[in-house]
Formats: C-alpha cells, structure tokens, sequence
C-alpha cells in the first residue's frame, strides 16, 4: 500500500519536476541577453524588485528585428558578408556550416525534413520503428537511384538528438498516419506513450513520402 501510493505521488511530481525544471533553464538562458543592456537601462536597475522572463521578451525582440533586417535586401548583404567572414575562419567554418545547413533544412517553410512519420523494419527483418523522412540522399547507391531514394532517421531512445541515418528504397517505407510529436513522444517515453498508429496504408501507395 505504501509503495502505491509512493509511485502514485512520483507520478505527479516527476512531471511537474522536470517541466519547471525545463523551464527555468529556458527562462534563465534568455535572461541573459538583458546583459546586452547598459547597466543603467536593465529591469533590476530601473525596478526595485526582479522580474523573471524579460529576457525571454527581449530575446524574441531581438529575432523578429533580426528576421525583419535579413528580409530586405541591405540585410541580406549584411548576411552574406557575415557567412563569408565566419566561413574563413577554420575551425568555425567547419562548425557553422554544418549548423546552417541543418538549420536551413529544418527551419525551411518548403522542406519535408521531420514532417512525415514512416514505418520502416529496423533493426532487421520483422522488427519495426518509427523513422522520420529528412529528405533524399541525391546520390546513387546500389540499387537505389538518386530519383527515388529516402533518407530516413531513426532516433535512439529515450534521447531523440542521437539515431541512424538510413537510405532505403520507396517500397521498404510504410505511412503511417501520426503527427511527429506524437512519434517523438513515443521514442521519448520508450514507447510506452503509444500514438494511433494506422498502417491501413499499403506499400504500393507509399511512391513517394517526400511528396
């Protein structure tokens, strides 16, 4: 009875826990770019008590006036001198680039990475996971022609930054009609958040999931 009840008040406080956890380590990180100020113009200075989050206010200000400056076309000048210059420096370059380029893929309004939820049999035959479609690798490898080949990620449990890059063939995919979180969810949680899964879908109707 006492160990039910344990569990019980685990199972509130451990959520609650990390997610004010979470949010605090946001919350604090951003309040950093407030030292961007004078220290004559930042909040504890002007106010007599401290305001947690401003700098979360002051960060998305600070994005949408750089969203608004890389929109026109003195901002995007601006932008290709920035790219150039970090570019030149060696060990930099290296990291930037690789940075941008994920970036780029992930954050573009036209792109597919990360926005469909296939099925594909992983590790080995009869055993399947579910895998997210980041694009085409656009080279040919064995069989597989650059024209129809996926590139697919499969993300380790319960850590979804870590996982396999796969390249397979069209008719090894299966749809399967769930949101992304919902499959993130399910890695996270080591599946044990299961999603409505439906793979109603036959492999003849999966042509192509980049579509």
């Amino acid at each position: 009875m006492l160990k039910r009840y344990l569990v019980a008040g685990l199972l509130v406080w451990i959520p609650l826990a990390i997610t004010i956890w979470v949010l605090n380590l946001i919350v604090g990180t951003m309040d950093q770019t407030l030292l961007l100020l004078p220290p004559t113009w930042r909040p504890d200075a002007l106010l007599p008590f401290h305001i947690p989050g401003l700098g979360l206010l002051m960060s998305l200000v600070i994005v949408l006036a750089t969203g608004v400056l890389a929109a026109n076309i003195i901002g995007e000048r601006l932008l290709r001198w920035w790219h150039g210059l970090l570019n030149q420096i060696p060990i930099v370059r290296s990291i930037y680039s690789s940075v941008k380029q994920i970036s780029d893929t992930l954050l573009a309004t036209r792109g597919q990475s990360f926005r469909k939820v296939v099925m594909i049999e992983f590790p080995q035959r009869g055993q399947w996971t579910l895998g997210f479609v980041v694009g085409s690798p656009g080279i040919k490898i064995s069989e597989i022609t650059a024209s129809n080949a996926i590139t697919v990620y499969v993300p380790t449990a319960p850590n979804p930054t870590s996982g396999y890059v796969l390249v397979l063939r069209p008719e090894d995919v299966r749809e399967v009609d769930i949101s992304v979180d919902d499959a993130l969810k399910f890695h996270i949680s080591l599946g044990v958040v299961s999603p409505r899964v439906s793979t109603s879908v036959p492999r003849s109707a999966v042509a192509n999931p980049l579509t």
